[in-house]
């Protein structure tokens, strides 16, 4: 069963500390549309129906990439396409929006898709953490 949109983003907003749900919108649809050129197959399809439906599509049309990122460019990546953004700041809105995706997916589903993604992202899937 999907999550409703309110709710995740509702989840994003808390995690992410953000002001706005505008903030939380933002960042959930540039770190979906990253994450989803590095997902194929089923472990995509099964994460996409776990989401509200706007953010599946999102995940299910991507932005393509011409090759994994690892985790570091990954975050620049994110960085670069929110206007204003660090990459630390891009840190914070990647494990805003990763760790609400993972509690979505259940814990099987998550492990599956860290296999498909380069070494590292288990670190971003954690909850946003100050530095």
């Amino acid at each position: 069963m999907s999550m409703r949109r309110e709710s995740f983003l509702a989840h994003v907003q808390e995690r992410g500390k953000y002001e706005t749900a505008e903030e939380a919108e933002r960042a959930v649809r540039v770190v979906l549309a990253l994450l989803g050129a590095h997902l194929v197959g089923t472990v995509r399809a099964e994460l996409a129906a776990r989401l509200p439906e706007t953010y599946a599509l999102i995940l299910l049309n991507p932005l393509q990439a011409a090759e994994p990122l690892s985790p570091e460019r990954f975050v620049r990546a994110v960085a670069a396409w929110i206007e204003g953004a660090t990459e630390t700041t891009a840190l914070w809105d990647i494990g805003a929006v990763l760790s609400t995706a993972a509690a979505a997916a259940g814990v099987s589903l998550t492990r599956e898709i860290l296999l498909q993604l380069p070494d590292g992202y288990d670190l971003l899937f954690g909850p946003p953490q100050p530095t």
